[in-house]
């Protein structure tokens, strides 16, 4: 009986956040606008990795960002040079609009393999961290075989994981120190994901907390294939994130961009003694990552669109007061670069000023 209720309240939970959304399409990102709606980042990493994100010429010389098989977004990192200086070359990218609630939905047909000092991303993040939050949404490192998902924000922001899969649990409850679930579901991460050919990640933001669910290829809702997703028939999420302690999620997350890289050591390589099989072929992380390019020829996104969904289309485009970003990796913090314009709506949508981008035709295969 007791285990009855707990699974009538928790799905009365989850019923309750979604009973009134009706999503509506607002934005897609795909092959045919990814890399005009997405910045090559050619910035130093603030995590300490041994990786040298590349500008968007360099990207385009060397094939590791790109169009490939007509329709799928490439974003790869160098797996030929030996001992490289400035660490292993890579793709950083982050979206040029923002979002502080909606339902994204990232359909990735491959992520990186796993591999000893690799430090994949997909995540979201805000212009003040960690005041207007961070969402790491598809994160682990080396060989680990599942995805830790994680939230930073400002003060005053513990949850619950009230209504998360059976196997998720919460290993830190205040988002200000990184409040993170650590899951068990071998084909979200990694080469388990891969071997399923990827996925669908949604992530559902709104002003009462943060749920994502994680569809491998064959099992994808049709109504997320229909184009008209409806969360309320998904069953549980893998993760879900709720307030158990004042946590007011439409100011602690706000306007976040999207963003996907491939680092290298820094997490991976603070936790390189965990690993034996990795600690075995080299003392350290990078001297594993600077004399094993071969290593990283699968550490590669492939990703077939990103799609942005609000519960209204009735979008008001009034201008009001800029805000400043700040470049970070997941979970530390960078300094300010341009101010991106707000434009209010529904789903708190923000696009900044001009910035460098990428055209369509970069390196297709």
């Amino acid at each position: 009986m007791a285990r009855l209720t707990t699974l009538v309240g928790v799905a009365t939970l989850l019923l309750s956040q979604t009973a009134t959304a009706k999503y509506s399409l607002f934005k897609t990102y795909d092959a045919t606008n990814f890399f005009t709606e997405f910045e090559i980042q050619n910035i130093t990493d603030p995590s300490s990795g041994f990786v040298d994100y590349v500008d968007a010429a360099t990207a385009k010389a060397l094939s590791l960002a790109g169009i490939r098989n007509n329709n799928q977004i490439y974003l790869g990192a160098d797996s030929t040079t030996r001992n490289p200086t400035a660490g292993r070359q890579s793709v950083r990218v982050e979206s040029t609009d923002a979002y502080s609630k909606g339902l994204f939905i990232a359909d990735i047909a491959h992520m990186p393999a796993n591999s000893c000092g690799v430090w994949p991303a997909y995540w979201t993040s805000g212009p003040d961290w960690p005041n207007s939050g961070e969402i790491d949404i598809i994160e682990a490192i080396n060989l680990q075989k599942t995805p830790i998902i994680t939230l930073h924000s400002g003060k005053d922001c513990v949850v619950a994981n009230t209504g998360s899969a059976a196997g998720s649990v919460l290993t830190d409850a205040n988002c200000n120190s990184g409040c993170s679930q650590s899951t068990t579901d071998t084909q979200a991460y990694g080469d388990g994901f891969n071997a399923v050919k990827g996925g669908v990640y949604a992530t559902r933001l709104t002003t009462s907390g943060i749920a994502i669910w994680f569809f491998p290829r064959a099992s994808i809702p049709a109504d997320i294939t229909a184009g008209t997703p409806d969360p309320t028939t998904w069953g549980v999420p893998l993760v879900n994130f709720v307030d158990e302690g004042g946590c007011d999620f439409a100011s602690h997350f706000k306007s976040n961009r999207f963003i996907f890289n491939i680092n290298f050591c820094g997490w991976a390589g603070s936790t390189w003694s965990s690993y034996p099989q990795c600690s075995a072929a080299a003392a350290t992380c990078k001297e594993y990552v600077a004399q094993n390019p071969e290593a990283f020829k699968d550490a590669y996104w492939l990703i077939n669109s990103l799609k942005v969904y609000s519960e209204s289309q009735d979008i008001d485009r009034s201008s009001t007061d800029d805000v400043a970003p700040t470049w970070h990796q997941p979970g530390t913090e960078l300094s300010p670069n341009n101010s991106p314009n707000y434009v209010s709506a529904d789903l708190r949508f923000y696009s900044p000023y001009c910035a460098e981008k990428l055209s369509t035709d970069l390196a297709p295969t």
